[in-house]
């Protein structure tokens, strides 16, 4: 896409204009870092167009403090548009805690039925549904019904999901997909995260 040209223009009846604001559905996975970092980049620029954000993470703790919630929390306070911050679960990303699964099944159906309601009543304009394709993978909902669900909310509602391993069918769905790959890693050599890179 040299200079921004698409590569094909659809026999859709649409004008160039009604194309470019139809609502995307994005899907960052792999096992790369940076799928939530490009996540929350798309929301700075949403918010910096006036679009209400909601965002809902999937495998963070209530306990957890992460600078993009901070700074985005910070930017909804100042009268722009509102950011909500929505997180379900204990954090439990890579070790799911035993005897504690169907809890964390019932948060993250909750927190889907939640995001069906704000998508049906038009309450954000852009969503950001972080670490969302663990919860499908692992059987704790619907593949079909969010794809179902996606295809058909109204308006032009944008949506960007993160985690790896998405499914085939999502990423089918989606009108944009990033694979983020791993070259190399700082926890390769034995360093944890820290604060500023990882959080």
């Amino acid at each position: 896409m040299p200079q921004g040209q698409v590569t094909t223009v659809p026999q859709d009846g649409l004008t160039t204009r009604q194309r470019r604001r139809q609502a995307v559905l994005a899907v960052h996975t792999g096992h790369g870092k940076g799928k939530s970092t490009a996540a929350f980049g798309m929301a700075l620029r949403a918010w910096s167009a006036g679009w209400p954000i909601g965002v809902f993470q999937f495998v963070k703790s209530e306990k957890w403090r992460v600078g993009e919630e901070a700074a985005l929390k910070a930017l909804g306070q100042t009268g722009g548009p509102a950011v909500a911050w929505h997180k379900m679960g204990e954090g439990w990303s890579w070790i799911q805690r035993a005897g504690a699964e169907r809890d964390h099944a019932a948060e993250a159906a909750e927190g889907w039925a939640q995001i069906k309601r704000d998508l049906a009543a038009e309450t954000h304009k852009f969503y950001v549904l972080d670490e969302f394709t663990y919860p499908m993978k692992w059987g704790w909902v619907d593949v079909a019904d969010v794809v179902a669900t996606l295809a058909d909310r109204p308006g032009t509602q944008h949506v960007v999901i993160t985690g790896r391993d998405a499914h085939p069918d999502l990423l089918a769905a989606a009108d944009l997909v990033t694979e983020m790959t791993k070259v190399k890693h700082p926890m390769d050599a034995g360093r944890k995260g820290q604060q500023g890179i990882e959080w």
